[in-house]
């Protein structure tokens, strides 16, 4: 399954809202596993962005379709990375001409 990347920053409602942070970061992993997705990774982070996700996903729709419905829900803004592990990526550099 594709890998991806997100970056998270808690929006003024979700920092307001931040004791409740582990039930949503919880309940996240469990529609991420409902949709077919996995995630590999959750931290909370220092620095620009509050919160990283390291996921799996059957397909982007599927990806797109549980990041829409997180920012959504207004406690984060979300920015998401496709990620190339080494090997698929020296794949794609074999194609280069």
């Amino acid at each position: 399954m594709p890998t991806y990347v997100t970056l998270f920053k808690w929006t003024e409602q979700g920092i307001k809202n931040v004791i409740e942070m582990p039930e949503r970061i919880d309940a996240a992993i469990k529609g991420t596993e409902a949709l077919g997705g996995k995630i590999l990774g959750f931290y909370v982070t220092l620095g620009e962005y509050d919160l990283v996700a390291i996921s799996e996903w059957p397909s982007d729709e599927a990806g797109l379709a549980m990041l829409l419905a997180q920012d959504a829900l207004g406690n984060v803004r979300s920015t998401t990375l496709k990620a190339f592990p080494p090997a698929e990526f020296a794949e794609i550099v074999k194609k280069l001409p």
